[in-house]
């Protein structure tokens, strides 16, 4: 059955037809070609390679940047489209994700012309694969540790260092990989294949199966002086890449949100127990439900907000840090109510939302955790860091 939406409050009639139409056409990408494998690469641990080219045909790649082949969408046609792809696994949100916001916005942000002309075009199409390097064994929610260092030595840098939990690590053609220098963190496009840079897939997971995972490693790893990102120069660089896919995750888990309570309230209709009765008349079911509409409306308007704000360029990393955080935490609270209420059934991959439960647990995680975006809030509203 096509999915038939989630607006308890009209949401809807905030949105322009170009908005809906996005909407629509992801929707609709999602229902006919993303959940009838889905649940197969979940258990598999496979992501549909196959359905990267359509992806790239239909501009989800880069879909908010301009230029260089990109759809140019508004960054709220863009959160619509975010939200659709999770609706149908957060792995395949977060590959859209990495080559969007993590990959080709550092380029186009911060590249010369010539690196911008060489790979934007390949990204956009899927025709290349890209992954971001940031994140290292020892230093995740603190980056400005980060071990890896990089050192010129003629015309040349050589890079040293370890990267891990790098989505499209292992298959990625590119990687934007930021090490520290004697002029600080500079960002760098080390290409599959050079010499001293290997990949290792990361198995064994239980949570985004359906994406992959790598570390990845650079011993005197040498790269021309022009695969150095002329303008991505310190710790806001790399930062403000994240703030960029951050935006996209809290569009994105709305639409796991509002797979799982279309589940849950799908099967509390049809389910009876009890006198041949519905458990959705119980009223201890109806309150479980009511609180799922009443957190993923609050989600909508939250997300519709920022993202009017950032399409008007008066959106801060906090306030997307707020995006993030709260609505992360009402995806997974949703799975978690949502299993409940199909009692056993829930645990079944019949049913997507053991596999969004369990993607959701790393989605709180990555991108800055629960607390990381505490403390960035906390920030905003008394001025003082107290992380540092």
């Amino acid at each position: 059955m096509p999915f038939p939406g989630v607006d308890y409050l009209r949401i809807d009639s905030y949105f322009s037809e170009p908005e809906l139409m996005v909407r629509q056409t992801a929707r609709q990408f999602v229902d006919d070609r993303v959940l009838p494998l889905i649940r197969d690469c979940f258990r598999d641990a496979r992501f549909p390679n196959e359905l990267i080219p359509e992806m790239g045909q239909l501009g989800f790649f880069g879909a908010n940047l301009e230029g260089y082949g990109c759809a140019g969408m508004s960054n709220v046609e863009y959160g619509l489209l975010m939200q659709e792809i999770e609706r149908g696994d957060s792995g395949l949100r977060s590959f859209v994700s990495v080559q969007g916001a993590l990959v080709m916005y550092p380029i186009l942000t911060y590249g010369s012309e010539e690196q911008k002309q060489s790979w934007l075009p390949r990204l956009q199409t899927g025709e290349a694969i890209g992954c971001f390097g940031l994140t290292e064994p020892g230093f995740g929610s603190n980056p400005a540790g980060m071990l890896t260092r990089a050192r010129r030595v003629g015309a040349d840098w050589i890079i040293d260092g370890e990267k891990t939990w790098i989505t499209n690590g292992s298959v990625a053609h590119v990687a934007v990989v930021w090490a520290r220098t004697e002029e600080g963190i500079r960002g760098f496009l080390v290409e599959r294949g050079t010499p001293g840079f290997t990949s290792a897939e990361i198995h064994g997971k239980l949570s985004m199966r359906a994406s992959i995972t790598a570390s990845l490693a650079f011993r005197d790893c040498r790269v021309p002086a022009e695969a150095a990102l002329p303008g991505a120069k310190g710790l806001k660089a790399p930062l403000s890449c994240l703030s960029q896919a951050r935006y996209g995750i809290g569009w994105g888990v709305i639409g796991a949100a509002m797979d799982c309570y279309e589940t849950a309230r799908s099967y509390s209709i049809l389910r009876k127990q009890f006198d041949d009765r519905p458990i959705a008349s119980h009223q201890l079911v109806q309150e479980k439900l009511a609180v799922m509409i009443t957190e993923i409306t609050k989600a909508q308007l939250l997300a519709l907000h920022v993202g009017r704000l950032k399409d008007g360029g008066r959106a801060e990393p906090a306030h997307i840090s707020m995006l993030k955080r709260n609505n992360a935490a009402m995806a997974l609270d949703c799975a978690r109510i949502s299993r409940d209420l199909l009692g056993a059934n829930g645990i079944m991959d019949e049913y997507p939302i053991m596999r969004h439960m369990c993607n959701l647990e790393t989605v709180k995680t990555y991108e800055g955790t629960d607390h990381i975006h505490a403390l960035v809030i906390g920030e905003r509203v008394t001025g003082i860091a107290a992380y540092k």
